[in-house]
């Protein structure tokens, strides 16, 4: 097995791996597609395409669609539960043995620093491995029926769901789907995003090559309007896991209306980090750099908006603008502190949030220009930015940029700043810096948003339910609650006298 340096010499050599995947996954194979197209992948730090994959038709969608349905009702729908937390713990070990496979794969094809490519891999596998634990424990209940009854319920698998996978995060969200649908005995057809479709590939290989019938994992790359339209629109899917913008989540619940196919949705977001005086200044420092230029930003949950009380305001965001110029910007694979955003049309959206803000006299107080990778002059990069000082109302405080954009609000004091961390149409998740514990839970319980972070932002793991209030979306991914969302709970009462 090629080592991680190794694959990094192949692709500058080359220009592209050798590793590669081509066709769909259907029915425990690459297959051909229907009709043999295939579209650019592109590599972000240097703008350029560095392999083609199968652009699906609604044929394939149905393929494996049909692929699935057999499979959840001859093989993984009654398979014994210990039987599946093998298969999904052999998963986890293969995927840590491919893992240097994987991180490579993911940065090329989103762009993100290689160091946080392999954090997600690692991710993926723990995943499969706390889901594998579960499935053995999915227990029902037993209900307190007068003497000559008896009633209890149970948790039987949804059935065929449907996983659409957003570009940012492509391996570490088809594992948070993959890993409870299969514990659960649901079988799997996923899209990954057309700009990301390699590692749902390799991973569905993986399942495979770790015991998982033929069919329970379906991958069909595509566009959206060919293959993730028709994936959502399918009469055979009893299920939908998306993760991606509030307008296309508005199209994918329309479509789910048509036959009342049950939906969980993971949205945008614009999350707070409240920063209060009394904070342990150093830990908040870390905590806001993390939290808006990890990914470069491009985090449904990343911390955003700064809320930050008005007594430190100036020297802290001093400082901050003093740590973001020391970024170190750079190719995925070199390991930078910042590497490119995801696309070239992508680019053209952040850069067009902050020329707007300047033509409205906005303090850019770091960045605020479209850039390129030092060492090669090539990649599409934003610098890291702060805007200082932003108005409640301004769409910087308000829409989603999903880049390396910090927005600065300023506020009087604890409560100012609950009033402008729940003034906004998101609510997905909030970061709280204080030494005050009471003051951080009494904050926690009145901001709105599905998770709360205390003094670490991203802090908790595959254990913590994750998902969003608002315009964030609904459904809980993640933990026991997110094995639940692919279970149907069927209750049953005897008379037994």
């Amino acid at each position: 097995m090629a080592s991680q340096q190794d694959l990094i010499d192949e692709y500058e050599t080359t220009g592209t791996l050798s590793a590669l995947p081509l066709g769909h996954f259907i029915g425990g194979a690459f297959s051909q597609p229907s009709h043999n197209r295939t579209m650019e992948s592109f590599d972000p730090g240097r703008g350029t395409a560095f392999a083609r994959f199968t652009a699906g038709t609604s044929e394939d969608v149905d393929a494996a669609v049909v692929s699935s349905r057999k499979a959840f009702e001859t093989v993984w729908r009654d398979m014994a539960p210990v039987e599946r937390a093998r298969i999904l713990t052999k998963t986890a070990e293969l995927i840590l043995e491919n893992l240097d496979l994987l991180a490579v794969v993911e940065t090329l094809d989103c762009g993100k620093p290689l160091q946080e490519s392999i954090g997600d891999v690692r991710g993926a596998a723990r995943t499969f491995e706390y889901y594998a634990g579960a499935c053995d424990k999915l227990q029902g209940d037993s209900f307190p029926l007068a003497g000559d009854y008896i009633g209890y319920s149970i948790h039987e698998p949804v059935g065929v769901t449907a996983h659409i996978i957003p570009w940012n995060f492509p391996i570490s969200t088809a594992a948070r789907g993959f890993a409870p649908a299969l514990a659960a005995g649901c079988t799997v057809v996923a899209k990954p995003a057309e700009q990301t479709p390699f590692t749902a590939l390799l991973l569905a290989k993986i399942l495979s090559d770790a015991g998982l019938p033929d069919g329970v994992c379906n991958v069909v790359t595509g566009t959206g309007v060919e293959t993730g339209a028709p994936l959502t629109q399918h009469p055979g899917v009893d299920h939908i896991t998306f993760t991606g913008s509030v307008q296309t989540g508005k199209a994918v619940m329309k479509a789910a209306a048509e036959d009342v196919t049950r939906v969980v949705l993971e949205l945008g977001g614009k999350s707070p980090v409240v920063v209060l005086a009394d904070c342990d200044k150093e830990q908040a420092f870390n905590g806001v750099m993390g939290a808006i230029f990890e990914n470069a930003g491009q985090i449904c949950s990343a911390g955003s908006r700064l809320v930050i009380e008005k007594s430190i305001h100036e020297e802290f965001v001093s400082e901050l603008v003093k740590r973001t110029k020391a970024l170190k910007i750079g190719h995925g694979l070199s390991q930078p502190e910042l590497g490119p955003v995801n696309s070239a049309e992508h680019l053209e959206k952040i850069a067009g949030f902050i020329d707007r803000a300047k033509d409205r006299g906005a303090k850019i107080a770091v960045g605020g220009n479209v850039t390129t990778d030092p060492a090669t002059g090539n990649g599409w990069f934003f610098e890291p930015t702060i805007v200082d000082a932003v108005p409640v109302k301004d769409e910087l405080a308000q829409e989603e940029i999903f880049g390396p954009v910090l927005t600065v609000q300023v506020a009087d004091d604890a409560d100012h700043a609950l009033e402008l961390a729940n003034d906004c149409q998101y609510g997905l998740v909030a970061g709280i810096y204080t030494s005050n514990f009471a003051k951080a839970h009494q904050l926690a319980r009145k901001i709105d948003a599905g998770q709360i972070y205390i003094n670490e932002y991203f802090a908790g793991g595959i254990e913590v339910p994750f998902g969003g209030n608002k315009k964030s979306g609904f459904g809980r991914e993640k933990g026991i609650e997110g094995l639940k969302s692919y279970c149907k709970t069927k209750s049953i009462a005897a008379k037994i006298s």
